[in-house]
């Protein structure tokens, strides 16, 4: 990915970041730290830009859930999806695209950190076969408030079984 990815991405990510407690950064990164976040992330799992010509609608990635090796065939997942593009399909595009070169990858369990609340994010999520597992009470402080995180999980192996109808 090119520097101009990372500008691109920091477009969608930098309101994000200023003004929504959904990530729980506090300054935006710079351009640097957006592309060696890039490459580390991609040594593990893929990183997916969505364009329109020039303009970036949205970025989806997986990044190592926890360092121990054997979490190693799980991944978290991230979306996110330019203010102009939202509800118009980019983020079904980029996760249904991301899952496929996940179990590709042959990762099981896909896994994603919700802030909440936060339902739009919880039925896209649910959407693709996460289910809820739990929740994190006051576990991020932004804004001058506690924030609480969900977590919801996905079988990478049943879901794709079950797209194909085999039921195994």
């Amino acid at each position: 990915m090119a520097e101009s990815d990372a500008d691109a991405i920091l477009e969608i990510y930098a309101p994000i970041v200023l003004d929504t407690p959904i990530s729980f950064e506090l300054e935006v990164p710079d351009v640097s730290e957006v592309v060696r976040r890039i490459g580390e992330h991609t040594t593990f799992a893929p990183w997916l830009v969505a364009y329109r010509g020039d303009e970036c609608l949205g970025y989806a990635y997986g990044s190592e859930f926890r360092a121990r090796a054997a979490y190693r065939p799980t991944v978290e997942t991230t979306v996110y999806v330019s203010a102009s593009s939202r509800r118009s399909g980019v983020g079904e595009a980029l996760y249904s695209a991301l899952f496929t070169e996940l179990r590709a990858q042959r990762f099981r369990t896909a896994v994603a950190g919700i802030t909440l609340p936060n339902e739009a994010s919880v039925r896209f999520h649910e959407k693709f076969g996460f289910r809820k597992v739990g929740v994190f009470h006051r576990v991020g402080r932004k804004f001058d408030a506690w924030h609480d995180v969900g977590f919801w999980e996905q079988d990478l192996a049943q879901s794709q079984s079950e797209e194909r109808g085999s039921g195994n």
